[in-house]
């Protein structure tokens, strides 16, 4: 195990956003004092669109300081944590390099990494940049969902407890790669599946391998 930190926990309130003015809860916003995590996410925190967002293999959320990093330098502004729609900003781990089934615990808060983020146009709309989706892919780092293994409250400056997951290792910037691929080859999605991958991407990967091999 290595050891992070909490940079920042950040939750969002139903906002308007876009030229349609419709609701969303991508503005987070540093929360102060402790903060409960339980299997559907933070307390509080706003999750509008449920059919995309949220739900128990996308219970949480983070980004990471050194994905930060590069982008500050790369849009010429520091971009503040929860800029992102990120619930957890989290340094000292790299966070292209985390991989599916990676453990990061806090305190009693135990989360498991299931998936990266594949950016929509409410994204693009929060950073105010109609070519900000192309941008976000081209970048490369997607950030981490989370489900939640063991609840409890967090809080910013909490240690964090690394653990690599010891199995077939298929990091989020990979995962990330695939986005939109119509062919992915059989030996991608059997290493995706031999990780503890979202529910969605699963079913994704085991249909594309029976149609490959019925």
């Amino acid at each position: 195990m290595s050891i992070g930190r909490l940079v920042s926990v950040n939750i969002g309130s139903p906002e308007k956003i876009g030229a349609k003015s419709f609701l969303t809860g991508i503005f987070k916003r540093p929360a102060g004092g402790r903060v409960s995590i339980g299997k559907e996410g933070l307390e509080h925190d706003a999750i509008i669109d449920r059919k995309h967002h949220g739900g128990p293999d996308q219970a949480v959320y983070a980004y990471f300081a050194d994905d930060y990093d590069w982008w500050s330098r790369e849009l010429g502004e520091i971009v503040a944590p929860g800029t992102f729609g990120d619930n957890l900003t989290i340094d000292g781990v790299e966070g292209r390099a985390v991989c599916v089934g990676d453990r990061f615990t806090i305190g009693d808060v135990v989360l498991e990494v299931t998936s990266h983020r594949t950016p929509c146009m409410t994204l693009a709309a929060r950073m105010g940049d109609p070519g900000f989706v192309r941008r976000f892919h081209r970048a490369n780092r997607p950030g981490a969902y989370f489900r939640v293994i063991a609840p409890g409250a967090v809080g910013a400056g909490d240690a964090i407890d690394y653990g690599r997951f010891d199995g077939e290792r298929v990091s989020v910037a990979e995962l990330m790669a695939l986005d939109g691929a119509r062919d992915i080859p059989p030996a991608m999605l059997r290493r995706a599946l031999a990780a503890p991958v979202h529910y969605k991407m699963r079913q994704d990967f085991e249909e594309r391998l029976a149609r490959l091999f019925p």
